[in-house]
């Protein structure tokens, strides 16, 4: 099973920056259980929904050609909580992009309020040191992801692969 943590691109500069949206709802059943009585999102998807639009920006400056994966979390510093009827947004930055991988910084936030600071490293493991050898598919950048690259406006290619 793959999860979106991001509902929609509201901004794609290729290369540079992007901002998503995610919309926090009770209809997501890992809120029942996070806290009960306390729904809140659990701070591990807000890292996961980071690392979804970070990836996706990464991925698409180099056209998709590569399997990016997240290696390292750099830095993940939480001010406040998200609960249901939130609206977040994502905001990614590519700060360096090399063959073998890239550094990410962004924020997430909530109306006018900084929720997170983030900085995250992904690899491009069709270009790793060690030699290993992955499959010939691009098993990261799925249909599922283009149906959300496609929402926003953002060209994206036809995957076929796996949902």
């Amino acid at each position: 099973m793959r999860w979106i943590w991001i509902d929609k691109f509201i901004e794609f500069n290729s290369g540079s920056n992007a901002v998503a949206i995610k919309n926090v709802t009770m209809a997501e059943e890992h809120l029942h259980d996070n806290f009960p009585g306390f729904p809140i999102m659990p701070e591990c998807l807000m890292i996961e929904s980071m690392a979804q639009t970070a990836g996706i920006l990464v991925g698409e400056a180099r056209g998709f050609k590569e399997k990016v994966i997240l290696a390292k979390i750099n830095k993940a510093v939480f001010f406040n909580f998200v609960r249901p009827g939130d609206t977040i947004k994502i905001h990614a930055n590519i700060t360096s992009i090399a063959p073998e991988a890239a550094s990410t910084t962004g924020k997430i936030t909530c109306g006018d309020e900084t929720i997170a600071e983030i900085e995250l490293m992904f690899s491009h493991i069709d270009q790793n040191l060690g030699g290993k050898q992955f499959p010939e598919e691009n098993f990261v950048f799925t249909d599922l992801f283009a149906v959300v690259l496609r929402a926003s406006g953002i060209e994206a290619p036809a995957w076929g692969v796996a949902k």
